[in-house]
């Protein structure tokens, strides 16, 4: 089988495509034939060696998010079977033909429905949800989302408004983004390098972390949340949390989806039915042989993307 590998921390000019045996598939592990692979950006820093705990021992497969079918299964596995398509998360390996999935991150795809669609919309939908339910925005007047044009940032988008949210403010590196932003129903854009980012707010759900997490957090309005959810780190200055009772809760889909296992489920039913009655449009910016995944990792370096980069083996 194909692979992308790396062996050296860097940028997009380190990942190499290399020929492998086949995985074998431990406890717990589905091996799935993958025909849509998800580029996210917490990979891509994992690639520079600059991801939550650092990069990943090397050589190297990035992982990320997978759609495809199931080829075998490994021991003590129940529920799926060989031929199944699913979609999952995976914590190494994903950009190659054949990949590794824990079980219980998978989910079912639907028979109408494409693999590209799901890696588009059933992932980063998860992500978004998750942020969603956990800052319990019902009857929030407004909600901020940093990373708003990404693959899970412009889905927290419509899901906020969906949910009833009457100001949704969506935060961006470019004006270029706002358009994209407004058809998907924000009523506000605004500009990372902007004085105002549209404060106070009821809740931030921030994809982007980093330098920006003080700025999201000074955008919490006196009593409201910040859902953190990225891997870009950052630091708060404590004082804002105590005067302004603020909180800050983190997000991960890995626990979320073990520790919530049946709103996990609830929400990727949520995800499908939204999408086929034409009310959640997942938008794919570019979709590219598995190949050019250097390609794939410059637009999201870039921040270019409007939507999912998504790779095709």
């Amino acid at each position: 089988m194909r692979r992308v590998r790396f062996h050296t921390y860097g940028g997009p000019e380190v990942l190499r495509v290399e020929e492998a045996g086949a995985p074998v598939p431990g406890p717990g592990d589905l091996l799935v034939r993958t025909d849509a692979i998800g580029v996210t950006l917490p990979c891509v820093r994992r690639v520079r060696g600059d991801g939550r705990g650092g990069g990943d021992p090397l050589p190297a497969t990035p992982g990320g998010e997978i759609a495809g079918t199931v080829v075998a299964l490994g021991p003590d596995v129940t529920g799926f079977a060989p031929g199944d398509r699913v979609t999952s998360l995976t914590l190494t390996g994903s950009y190659a033909e054949l990949a590794l999935a824990p079980a219980f991150l998978a989910s079912r795809i639907p028979d109408d429905a494409g693999a590209v669609e799901a890696v588009a919309l059933v992932r980063g939908g998860q992500v978004a949800l998750a942020a969603l339910s956990t800052a319990a925005p019902r009857g929030a007047e407004s909600v901020l989302i940093t990373g708003a044009a990404s693959a899970t940032g412009h889905l927290a988008v419509q899901l906020a408004k969906l949910q009833g949210v009457p100001r949704v403010v969506a935060a961006v590196g470019s004006a270029a983004k706002a358009e994209f932003l407004y058809g998907l129903g924000a009523d506000e854009v605004v500009v990372y390098d902007q004085e105002s980012w549209g404060a106070p707010v009821d809740v931030v759900l921030d994809g982007v972390g980093g330098d920006l997490l003080p700025r999201a957090l000074a955008a919490v309005a006196p009593g409201g949340r910040l859902i953190f959810f990225n891997s870009g780190g950052g630091t708060v200055p404590a004082h804002e949390l105590l005067a302004g009772a603020k909180t800050i809760t983190g997000l991960t889909m890995r626990r979320f989806s073990t520790v919530h296992r049946e709103r996990h489920e609830q929400h990727r039913a949520r995800l499908w039915e939204l999408s086929r009655a034409g009310r959640l449009r997942a938008a794919v910016h570019a979709e590219l042989p598995l190949a050019e995944a250097a390609k794939a990792h410059e637009i999201i370096e870039a921040r270019a993307n409007l939507g999912k980069v998504v790779l095709r083996p």
